[in-house]
């Protein structure tokens, strides 16, 4: 009896990290509502309430005072606090960028932009597997995709190298992620 009680206990120990070991983006629990068998990578409808916010970015407008676009941004259960401990967002990790056309005024405070209307998303799921090689979305340790705000389930990107990386270039260093904007990644 005391065999079979340490058989039974040893595979309630391993099990689960046989488990883990094998996970990669599109099987990880967080990521099933974002990432389909193929790769096709969709905004997660309960990202606001679900997901943790990392924190926001102002873009400067070009030619007035203020901001032309606000940019709010969201990390998957559990991907700050893994961060916060290894410094690198763990396989699975999904990370949604709202985009907002923004608008400015003057108030008491001075001129201060907010976000006025969704433009769209930007979603990113971490995969150091390369789990989706002949997906020209995915890459360098991510997946990538835009979604205008009209159609959250079907991107308008088709090739992350030439969509997405040049504006990702300057946060090589960083696994490609703006970290600095991020308090809730500060430890």
């Amino acid at each position: 009896m005391k065999i079979i009680g340490a058989a039974v206990l040893t595979l309630l120990v391993l099990l689960p990290a046989r488990w883990q070991l094998g996970m990669t983006a599109t099987n990880d629990p967080k990521t099933q509502k974002v990432v389909d068998a193929s790769g096709n990578l969709r905004v997660p409808a309960d990202y606001r309430t679900a997901y943790q916010f990392l924190g926001s970015w102002a873009v400067a407008a070009d030619q007035s005072q203020g901001s032309k676009e606000i940019h709010a941004v969201y990390a998957s259960p559990g991907a700050s606090a893994a961060y916060r401990k290894n410094g690198r967002f763990a396989d699975g990790s999904v990370l949604v960028k709202e985009v907002f056309e923004a608008t400015s005024g003057a108030m008491t405070t001075g001129t201060v932009s907010h976000a006025q209307n969704l433009k769209g998303w930007f979603v990113l799921v971490k995969d150091s597997k390369n789990s989706h090689p002949g997906n020209k979305l995915w890459g360098n340790g991510w997946g990538w995709s835009w979604f205008d705000a009209a159609n959250p389930s079907k991107t308008t990107s088709t090739d992350f190298k030439a969509d997405c990386l040049p504006c990702h270039e300057p946060a090589r260093a960083t696994d490609w992620i703006y970290v600095q904007g991020y308090p809730a990644l500060k430890q």
